[in-house]
């Protein structure tokens, strides 16, 4: 088991230890959430719940989504605001994570398209997408974990990153909405900063400081 802890709001992050797969090289240490920030931690933190998926009992436990990336910098911000203890005997800060974080995270050690195999056949094992989601969002935590633990890194929602310019953000992880292919570990996107939409949420990164 790697180290990691649980915060207020319902959160597990998960210890991502300084490493290199391929191209992608981590030399500063990282907790990521082991899963998509949920509807019910966004609204804990801003009292509000921008996603359109929110019917149903269960759809607080749904991704968070229709949230633009300076949305996601409000919601990091007061998560920071708020932020008094220290994990593990560690101070950090809230942020999201960087595009090669985020990949290195969801491969795992791994260097097949998806996580677990490099066959579209054995893509539902693991991802929520066009050909399965039925056109929604679904629950956090159903499909497969990858070797670090962690869930819904393929598919359900795509999700920001801090990688990008001035203008725009890369988005990671294809979505409910997307096919197989734009799901894989490498696939990305750029969006506009201020781009809302249902197909796109966030992972939280905790870093030591």
């Amino acid at each position: 088991m790697r180290p990691s802890f649980n915060n207020e709001n319902g959160g597990s992050f998960v210890l991502i230890e300084p490493g290199q797969n391929g191209h992608l090289v981590i030399d500063q240490p990282f907790f990521i959430g082991a899963r998509p920030v949920t509807q019910v931690e966004w609204a804990a933190v801003m009292n509000s719940n921008p996603s359109k998926f929110q019917e149903g009992w269960s759809a607080g436990l749904r991704p968070v989504e229709s949230v633009s990336w300076l949305d996601c910098q409000g919601f990091v911000a007061k998560l920071n605001e708020a932020e008094t203890e220290q994990r593990l005997g560690l101070s950090g800060m809230w942020r999201l994570p960087t595009d090669v974080e985020w990949e290195f995270a969801c491969r795992a050690g791994s260097q097949t398209r998806w996580y677990h195999s490099d066959k579209d056949t054995d893509v539902d094992e693991v991802a929520w997408h066009a050909g399965n989601s039925g056109a929604t969002t679904r629950e956090v935590g159903q499909k497969k974990q990858n070797e670090w633990g962690l869930y819904d890194c393929h598919g359900n929602v795509s999700e920001w990153t801090d990688s990008g310019d001035e203008q725009r953000r890369i988005t990671k992880g294809g979505s409910w909405l997307t096919e197989s292919e734009s799901t894989t570990s490498s696939a990305s996107i750029s969006s506009k900063i201020d781009k809302r939409s249902d197909a796109i949420g966030l992972r939280l990164v905790w870093s030591p400081i």
